[in-house]
């Protein structure tokens, strides 16, 4: 009975490990990738699974398709959205919420430092 435990905790240890570095990295992974798809738009760059490069001229939601454009020659392809490597269009990152939202003390004042930068700031500007 007294080397049931360890061998049990060295079998938790182990499973949490693999959780950890295996199971856990590849969720976020996927869950990145959806997002990525599901955030594409009419007019994006993207990159097939398959070496495709082409820009997204329709999005058909009902059918988990769309369809791209490649070349000069304009030749439409529809694909399914699983397919989709990568989005090469450069896109402006939105504010973070931090910067978005003021700071501000106790009772919904702004804080001393923060006026005192923007004081410093408008006198600067004068």
């Amino acid at each position: 009975m007294g080397s049931l435990l360890p061998m049990i905790l060295i079998y938790a240890v182990i499973i949490g490990l693999v959780y950890l570095f295996l199971i856990r990295p590849n969720s976020k992974k996927k869950k990145e990738e959806a997002a990525m798809r599901n955030n594409l738009e009419i007019g994006d760059e993207i990159t097939t699974i398959g070496g495709i490069v082409g820009r997204v001229v329709a999005i058909k939601d009902e059918e988990d398709a769309l369809i791209i454009e490649t070349g000069s020659d304009r030749v439409k392809m529809k694909f399914k959205k699983w397919c989709i490597s990568s989005v090469d269009t450069v896109k402006e990152a939105p504010k973070s919420e931090n910067e978005a939202v003021e700071k501000k003390g106790l009772f919904g004042r702004k804080k001393k430092e923060d006026s005192k930068k923007e004081d410093s700031k408008n006198e600067k500007k004068d």
